[in-house]
């Protein structure tokens, strides 16, 4: 028999046979009932007994006459009273649940359901929390699309908490409390990239001594800097930046904090002695921060204001970012300027007289003066250049408010015309990039590992038109320091305001993967925007595929297109893992957004957009609103992506561009896969499918028509008989070099491999 229903009938037993008042003969009823109700509930004795020192619920102590019954009616006592605790507190699922109410948008929660608990011996059964034998140690809810003013407050009854993840969703209010959760023992917070805006209380993180890592990145919180973070003794990472805080940095004294990052802010004064030692870049983006290791002394003389026009004090040279003078920028050059024909201005005038003092004093004075004579003197031969450049520019008609059209393809590549954005898009418009106003121009770096240049630096670098499409030009600039970067110019970004857009291209910024062209830095601006990537020095698998003839390259071999097809699926799948937000992470996968390094590894670019265009524009451009389910049911899918990669890869075995990407409305029967499958149902012309380019591969046919029967899997226009992504991505790792080579293995290891089994930060490592 169950101990709790041996428990019932002692208690029945009990009130049957014993005298009691009313009051005992009520305590007993309920004690049975509660314990026949509360089998599947633990009991803490050790807290109940607590409870029961401080106030007994009835006092039994105090009868004048001690029954034969005393031991039993103070076990009932502890029971009562251990039952009145636990009725008293949610239950971890009631918690969560009442959690997930508060949000706006929590469809990614749909497994959160009180029908299930949220944690087994195992594991967790819902999305996103972490259990350790059956308890609730940590909630990892990343990438989810969160919305809302969530107050985790709520969370303070999971009293074993010790790690809280809500990074990249959209939550907003102001700084939660977390010194409710875990019962003051949390040891790993992570809110970075989401609306939490406002100032933070100076003690918000007293009595937080368990606290090791704070991730407040990319969020919109301002005032001072919390004094009680310096109070926190095992402090090892605390990530600020992109917020914007305001004051001096607090004296940081921990011997531990090994990552600390405040750039991007609007911090000023002398950099505390403690974090000298870090990184420059942890410091960046803040205009009036000075001392080691910005390399800017704290004591520098300040020139005494003058009533003559000079730099602004924005043009002042700082570790971030420096935005140009207020004028018209001067195009990206073409190859032909001298990129140093600005490097050398005339040498300044000699300073005039000055009364302002004398003595030793007018030493200063002088060299003031003198500074900021040569300062107004290379602004006005910097000015001049700009105009004499424009001018040029105009008369030849190459720049970047007029790039060129391409020149017309030749007719070994008239098959290439869908290398450019379209074959039906006229050259860009002669709107300028600042439309004649006189805006500051200033850009948003997303990468602290790359050196900083401002527009300026690119304004005056040698560059190369590299295409011109509906979407817009890109160069490459090559900068003084050696470094070369693409400058992509979108007119068709319109879709979100400024701080949707800012906070979406620092998401982009974020991703690092080898198969994902890196974005550097962004220039926002209403009418337009500017994308700076790092350059690639080949060209892409376009280029590769259909034009290496005409520029004297060869042709691309079997296990060439294999690691390029593989590449291409990893960095998609990343994608997916990281945007999970996005229907379509990419939204436009097509062989001129796939560009090939040295060692012809694929690098995807153009990615992660749709969110920012304009949707007629995108609807009309981008390769996602051309799958089967857009034109048919007029919406794309999560497979949508999928599909794309499949139409690539066929693509990349028959060396045939895909031409009606370019028309809206086509018919089945005139696309690539329609072709392909008409093909390979004739076994004995299959090899017909493939391009002929490619060098003979009679050893690799049977893993050539597995790569293509994969590409047609992707192709399904019925999105419920396609292929998911990971299946795709399983089934492609799985196609190897050479027939019967059981043995080889790509060079891409797949991510699975990589990632061992405890492959996570340690802040997700119970212990």
């Amino acid at each position: 028999m169950p101990s709790n229903f041996k428990l019932q009938s002692q208690a029945s037993s009990l009130h049957s046979g014993a005298r009691k008042s009313k009051k005992q003969k009520h305590q007993f009823v309920i004690a049975a009932r509660c314990v026949k109700g509360a089998h599947d509930a633990p009991v803490s004795f050790v807290r109940v007994q607590l409870l029961q020192r401080r106030r007994p619920p009835y006092n039994y102590y105090a009868m004048s006459k001690i029954t034969r019954h005393e031991p039993l009616l103070i076990f009932f006592n502890i029971v009562i009273t251990s039952c009145f605790v636990s009725c008293s507190s949610l239950t971890d699922s009631q918690t969560l649940l009442t959690l997930k109410q508060s949000l706006s948008n929590s469809t990614a929660l749909a497994n959160w359901d009180d029908r299930t608990p949220p944690c087994n011996e195992n594991g967790a059964n819902w999305n996103g929390v972490l259990c350790h034998r059956g308890k609730i140690w940590g909630l990892k809810l990343e990438d989810m699309g969160l919305q809302g003013n969530i107050d985790i407050t709520i969370l303070k009854e999971l009293r074993e908490m010790r790690t809280l993840s809500l990074m990249r969703n959209n939550l907003e209010g102001p700084m939660p409390d977390l010194r409710q959760l875990g019962n003051g023992a949390l040891r790993s917070v992570y809110l970075s990239n989401n609306r939490f805006s406002g100032e933070i209380p100076t003690d918000a993180f007293d009595g937080m001594t368990s606290l090791r890592k704070l991730l407040l990145a990319d969020n919109q919180f301002n005032g001072p800097i919390p004094e009680s973070l310096t109070r926190l003794s095992r402090l090892v990472e605390l990530r600020l930046e992109g917020n914007k805080f305001e004051g001096q940095i607090p004296d940081f004294q921990q011997k531990d904090l090994a990552s600390f990052n405040v750039s991007n802010n609007a911090l000023f004064g002398s950099i505390p002695p403690a974090l000298r030692k870090l990184d420059p870049s942890s410091f960046s983006g803040n205009r009036d921060l000075c001392g080691e290791p910005l390399g800017s002394p704290c004591n520098s003389p300040t020139p005494s204001p003058s009533p003559s026009p000079g730099p602004s004090p924005e043009s002042s040279p700082t570790p971030s970012p420096i935005p140009l003078p207020n004028h018209p920028p001067n195009p990206i050059p073409s190859p032909s300027h001298d990129p140093h024909a600005s490097s050398h201005p005339p040498p300044a005038p000699p300073p005039g007289n000055d009364s302002a003092g004398s003595g030793s004093s007018n030493s200063t004075l002088v060299l003031a003066s003198a500074t900021t004579a040569s300062v107004v003197a290379i602004a006005a031969v910097v000015a001049a250049i700009f105009v004499i450049e424009r001018k040029r520019k105009r008369e030849r008609g190459v720049s970047i408010e007029n790039p060129p059209p391409l020149p017309p393809p030749s007719s070994n590549l008239q098959k290439t015309s869908g290398i450019r954005e379209s074959g039906q898009c006229s050259p860009s418009s002669t709107e300028a990039v600042v439309g004649g106003k006189k805006p500051e121009i200033k850009l948003s770096f997303v990468r602290d590992d790359v050196e900083r240049f401002d527009l300026h630096d690119l304004l005056r670098a040698s560059a190369e038109i590299l295409g011109s499409g509906c979407f817009g030009s890109s160069y490459k600039a090559s900068l003084s320091t050696g470094a070369m970067m693409v400058v992509k110019r979108f007119k068709q970004m319109n879709n979100v305001g400024r701080e949707e857009f800012q906070e979406h291209m620092r998401r982009l910024g974020r991703l690092r993967h080898p198969n994902l062209l890196p974005l550097v830095a962004y220039y926002y601006r209403k009418e337009e925007k500017l994308l700076v990537h790092e350059f690639v020095p080949k060209r892409s698998l376009a280029v590769n595929l259909h034009g290496h003839q005409a520029l004297g390259q060869p042709s691309l071999d079997w296990p060439s297109r294999l690691k390029i097809v593989k590449g291409v699926a990893k960095g998609l799948q990343y994608l997916c893992r990281e945007l999970p937000s996005l229907i379509a992470p990419h939204g436009h996968i097509k062989s001129s957004n796939v560009l090939l390094n040295e060692s012809l590894e694929p690098v995807l670019a153009d990615y992660g957009l749709i969110p920012v265009m304009n949707q007629e524009s995108a609807q009309e451009l981008m390769i996602a609103y051309k799958s089967p389910e857009f034109l048919q049911l007029g919406r794309i899918t999560k497979k949508t992506d999928v599909w794309s990669l499949g139409v690539l890869i066929l693509e990349i075995m028959t060396g045939k561009f895909p031409a009606n990407f370019l028309q809206q409305g086509k018919k089945a029967d005139g696309d690539l896969a329609s072709w392909v499958n008409s093909v390979l149902a004739n076994g004995d012309n299959r090899t017909e499918v493939f391009d002929k380019e490619m060098s003979d591969e009679r050893n690799s046919e049977g893993e050539m028509v597995k790569l293509l029967k994969i590409g047609l899997a992707c192709c399904e226009e019925e999105v419920e008989k396609r292929l998911d992504l990971k299946e795709a991505v399983e089934k492609i790792e799985e196609v190897k070099e050479r027939d019967g080579d059981e043995d080889f293995y790509s060079s891409y290891a797949s991510e699975a491999d990589l990632r061992s089994p405890r492959g996570k930060s340690d802040e997700f490592t119970f212990s």
